[in-house]
């Protein structure tokens, strides 16, 4: 007799962008030449002097148990990033560290929502938001923001958005599929509409705050609207900066309250985070940041070429983007061409015909399109491009 699960797991489905990995590692494993261009993962090495770190800890014995919030000194570098990059000011008590921003987001929506509540996320979206809030037995509410506007959403789309029922609002900037990102003027009319609803609590994602090419500085949200600071969670983490995604740390700032509550689901959860991890996190947040700079360098390098080759092919159209290392291309026209039903079928003639391997859209809430990481090589990115072009026509 087959063992139901819960009802809970039904409503949900497995990440697509993890799905694609999967299957372009299974593939590359059978001897095909497949070109993944699906993980949100840098291909650099942790810096050196981050990787010492974690080294230094496991010699030292640093392999304990700590604190389930995490231990004082990443606290305290955490502390001293937000004021120093956002001009915000948080106690220890203010701050939780997590096993990824993944995580610190799960437990936001796991401390804070109940039956019937709203999240409201902007489309397109980071492809776990909805299915953590359907984990946490909360509706997800989208607020279509296309092409047309950038990918970003207006005050008026945010403010039909918000009823009785909403508890939480998720913004994503720079935006991960997309790349969009939101001016400071932009966040302070929307923050102008937050502030009319004193209920919802906001969770920013910041996590592609350093990978960042905008016309003007990386702005967080409570940055922007500091009347928003009681009911804000400023969410980052040190995958994407650091390159250090194995490593799984990240870590929020918030209102102590619900900073509590969201360390109790994570105490009864995975409890702290991987000791040696947040000993290598404290040296990349208090150490020398032209690490950073570099990398960031090399991504918009990419971003510029990636960019430029996609609108290059037939049917394919790609905004520019202000930060990440994602293109987001709508592949309308190309599919219209090739007689190809949705963006599914299309990813699926990609990693067929030119074993090249993207994200569908759908996943993403943006129907017809298609993600591409550049989180590799230009040379990785010229020969994918070339294939896909054999392709499109």
């Amino acid at each position: 007799m087959p063992i139901e699960v819960s009802t809970r797991v039904r409503r949900v489905k497995p990440s697509p962008t993890l799905a694609v990995t999967a299957r372009a590692a299974k593939l590359k494993a059978e001897g095909n030449d497949i070109i993944g261009l699906g993980a949100g993962e840098p291909d650099f090495d942790t810096p050196l002097h981050i990787q010492e770190a974690g080294i230094a800890a496991i010699r030292s014995g640093a392999t304990r148990y700590t604190n389930v919030d995490g231990t004082p000194e990443l606290k305290d570098a955490i502390i001293a990033k937000f004021q120093r990059d956002n001009g915000l000011r948080y106690s220890r008590a203010q701050i939780l560290v997590s096993a990824g921003a993944k995580h610190t987001i799960f437990n936001l929506m796991m401390a804070l929502l109940n039956p019937g509540d709203e999240v409201v996320i902007p489309a397109p979206y980071w492809v776990s938001y909805p299915d953590m809030a359907l984990l946490a037995d909360a509706t997800p509410v989208f607020i279509n923001a296309g092409a047309g506007q950038g990918y970003k959403i207006t005050p008026a789309q945010l403010e039909a958005a918000i009823t009785p029922r909403t508890r939480l609002f998720i913004l994503n900037s720079p935006s991960n599929p997309t790349g969009a990102a939101y001016t400071r003027a932009e966040l302070v009319a929307l923050g102008a509409v937050l502030a009319r609803h004193p209920r919802v609590v906001i969770g920013t994602d910041d996590m592609y705050e350093h990978i960042w090419w905008g016309p003007e500085p990386f702005c967080s949200l409570v940055t922007a609207c500091p009347d928003l600071y009681d009911r804000t969670v400023t969410i980052n983490g040190v995958s994407k900066s650091y390159a250090m995604t194995g490593w799984r740390i990240g870590y929020c700032g918030g209102p102590a309250e619900l900073i509590t509550a969201m360390s109790t689901v994570q105490g009864q959860s995975t409890s702290n985070p991987t000791s040696i991890s947040q000993k290598a996190a404290t040296v990349a947040l208090n150490g020398d940041q032209g690490c950073v700079a570099t990398m960031n360098a090399a991504f918009k390098e990419r971003h510029d070429y990636i960019v430029g080759a996609l609108n290059s092919l037939q049917g394919v159209s790609c905004r520019p983007g202000f930060g990440t290392f994602y293109a987001f291309a709508d592949v309308a026209g190309a599919m219209a061409i090739l007689g190809l039903a949705d963006d599914n079928a299309f990813a699926e003639k990609l990693i067929t015909d030119a074993l090249v391997a993207v994200v569908p859209g759908s996943g993403f809430g943006a129907p017809a399109h298609m993600r591409l990481s550049f989180a590799c090589s230009m040379a990785t990115l010229e020969k994918a491009v070339e294939r896909i072009r054999k392709v499109t026509g």
